[in-house]
């Protein structure tokens, strides 16, 4: 996910998409657990998507 998508969304749009970012996470590290995910590094990938939709976040809050 580019950031240059995400700042098209406003912040309802980022709720919920952060929402689901950290769903996916937590169910990735619940395979991760359980030895049953097998691509790793998507869990780096969603971290990182987390943390750019928590900056644009914050990011509006302050320009408001």
């Amino acid at each position: 996910m580019k950031a240059k998508e995400l700042r098209a969304k406003d912040t309802a749009e980022l709720d919920k998409e952060l929402i689901e970012l950290r769903k996916a996470q937590f169910s990735m590290r619940m395979q991760l657990a359980t030895q049953q995910l097998s691509n790793t590094s998507q869990l780096g990938k969603v971290r990182k998507d987390i943390a750019r939709v928590k900056t644009l976040l914050r990011e509006k809050a302050t320009a408001k």
